[in-house]
C-alpha cells in the first residue's frame, strides 16, 4: 500500500496547564466549537503529611476558517475546574443543546450545555454533576449515541480510580445513576459503549484486563474478560459505521481490532511503539483509526485489510510529530475545510499567488494567552497553511469508498495535545493513494 499524505499545522495553543483530552463538538451547527481539557498535579511541600492537590482548566474555542486570513483558532471561554481526566461531547442534542460531559479528579461527572448568546457567541455553562464515588478520581466517559442516535435512551458511562464503572442517565433535573459496580482490581482507565448495541459496555483497567458487561444481565459477571493486552488498556473505541467491531490501546503498545461476536482472539494487532492512550475512528470513514500512542507521537492507520480478513497488522498511513511531549488527546473534526461535503479538498486558487518565493515562516506570539501559531504567510502577509490546492483525485477501485462523495475526500482537520509541554495543535492532514498502488 502506497499513500500521498501530508498533514501540516495550523496553529498552537499554549494551555498553561498539561493538556489531557480535546474535542469537537459533533453536534451541527455548532461543529466549528472546540473543547480542551487540561489536568495539573500539584504536590504538597510542607513534609509527609502534606497532601497534593489536582486542578485543571476547560478551554472552548472556534474555528474559524473565512479566507483563512488569521490563525483560525479563536478562544471563547477559559474555566477552571478540577483537574479534567476525559470529556465527551454527547452525538446529539439534548433538549435541543450541545451537551459535555467531563470526567474530573473531584470523582465526578460533569455536564455542561453549549449556550448561544444573544450577539450570536457560545458559551458553557454549568447543567448538573454527580459524583460517582468518594475519594476517587472519574478517568473517562462515553455517551451511547455514538451512531448519532438520538431516538434510543441516552445514557454515559464513566469509569474511575477505584476500578469502577457506572453508568448514568441524564435528565432534566440532573445525573440519575443507573448501575455501579466493581469492574477492574485498580484503575478502570477506560470505558465505552458498543454503539450498535447499547446495552453492552467495555471497560479497561490496570490490572491488564478487558471485560464485557450486559447490562441486561446486570453487572454481577462479566460476559468475557480478555487478558490479551499484557499491560493496562487505556483506550477502547466502538466503530459507528461497521458493526461489531471494537478497537482497543494500551500501555503494551499495541492497538488490537475484534469482532465483538468473538473476543477469544483478535482480528488483528498493530504496533505503534508508544503506549495507546486514545483511539477515534474518523466519523466518516468507516476505515481510519486516529491513535494518541503517547511517546511515540499521534498516527492514522488504515485498517480496511485488517477488517477484511487479513490478520495483518493495520499501517500507519500518517503521523502528525510536531509536538515535544506525551501525545494524549486527539480528535477528528467533522467541520467541511471545504463547503458543502464534509472533509472534501479545498477549492483550488490560483497556485501563482502562492510562490516558493512568497512564502514565509511565521511564529506569532499573542499575548496573554501565549498563543502562537506556526504558518505560512505570502508577501502580503495573508495567511496560508502552505499549498492549499488539491490533491489529484485518485480512483476509488480497492479503497473501501462506495460513494463519489467519499472518493472525493481527501482533507481532514484534527486537534491533538500533549501533556508536559502544555499544548493544543490544530492540524490539517491532505491524503491519497498512490495512484500506481491500490489500497
Amino acid at each position: 500500500m502506497a499513500w500521498k499524505s501530508k498533514t501540516r499545522n495550523l496553529q498552537v495553543f499554549d494551555t498553561e496547564l498539561s493538556a489531557d483530552t480535546v474535542e469537537w463538538c459533533p453536534v451541527s451547527p455548532d461543529q466549528h466549537i472546540l473543547a480542551c481539557g487540561t489536568y495539573q498535579l500539584h504536590k504538597g511541600t510542607g513534609g509527609e503529611d502534606a497532601g497534593t492537590s489536582r486542578t485543571g482548566r476547560l478551554y472552548l474555542f472556534e474555528f474559524r476558517r473565512e479566507g483563512l486570513v488569521r490563525p483560525p483558532l479563536t478562544e471563547l471561554q477559559r474555566m477552571d475546574t478540577a483537574a479534567i481526566l476525559d470529556m465527551k461531547w454527547c452525538h446529539v442534542p439534548l433538549s435541543g443543546e450541545a451537551v459535555l460531559g467531563m470526567a474530573v479528579a473531584s470523582g465526578e461527572l460533569q455536564l455542561y450545555s453549549l449556550s448561544k448568546s444573544q450577539e450570536g457567541g457560545r458559551s458553557l455553562r454549568s447543567l448538573s454533576s454527580l459524583e460517582v464515588g468518594a475519594e476517587r478520581l472519574a478517568l473517562s466517559l462515553d455517551w451511547s449515541t455514538g451512531r448519532m442516535d438520538s431516538s434510543s435512551d441516552v445514557r454515559v458511562v464513566c469509569s474511575d480510580s477505584a476500578g469502577c464503572v457506572s453508568v448514568l442517565e441524564p435528565a432534566e433535573g440532573g445525573l440519575t445513576a443507573l448501575s455501579h459496580w466493581k469492574a477492574h482490581e485498580f484503575e478502570a482507565w477506560i470505558s465505552a459503549f458498543s454503539y450498535w448495541d447499547t446495552q453492552l459496555v467495555y471497560s479497561g483497567g490496570d490490572d491488564c484486563k478487558l471485560k464485557g458487561w450486559d447490562l441486561r444481565a446486570g453487572p454481577s459477571c462479566p460476559t468475557f474478560t480478555s487478558k490479551r493486552h499484557s499491560m493496562g488498556v487505556c483506550s477502547i473505541h466502538s466503530n459507528p459505521h461497521q458493526e461489531h467491531i471494537l478497537a482497543t490501546g494500551s500501555y503494551d503498545e499495541l492497538i488490537l481490532l475484534w469482532d465483538e461476536r468473538n473476543m477469544r482472539q483478535p482480528l488483528s494487532e498493530s504496533p505503534t511503539g508508544g503506549g495507546v492512550w486514545r483511539l477515534k475512528w474518523h466519523p466518516i470513514h468507516q476505515h481510519l483509526l486516529l491513535a494518541a500512542c503517547m511517546h511515540n507521537d499521534f498516527h492514522i492507520l488504515h485498517c480496511r485489510q485488517a477488517l477484511e480478513g487479513s490478520g495483518g497488522p493495520c499501517p500507519i498511513i500518517a503521523s502528525y510529530i510536531l509536538h515535544n511531549s506525551l501525545a494524549y488527546g486527539a480528535d477528528w473534526s467533522r467541520l467541511s475545510l471545504e463547503e458543502p461535503a464534509p472533509c472534501s479538498p479545498p477549492a483550488a486558487e490560483p497556485k501563482e499567488s502562492f510562490t516558493e518565493s512568497g512564502r514565509h515562516l511565521r511564529i506569532q506570539y499573542e499575548s496573554p494567552t501565549a498563543s502562537f501559531d506556526t504558518s505560512l504567510e505570502d508577501d502580503a502577509g495573508r495567511y496560508i497553511p502552505e499549498d492549499i490546492t488539491a490533491p489529484p483525485t485518485p480512483p476509488s477501485a480497492g479503497l473501501g469508498i462506495n460513494s463519489a462523495e467519499e472518493a472525493s475526500s481527501q482533507s481532514c482537520l484534527m486537534a491533538s495535545c500533549s501533556f508536559y509541554d502544555h499544548m493544543l495543535h490544530v492540524w490539517r492532514w491532505d491524503w491519497a493513494p498512490d495512484e500506481a498502488q491500490q489500497c
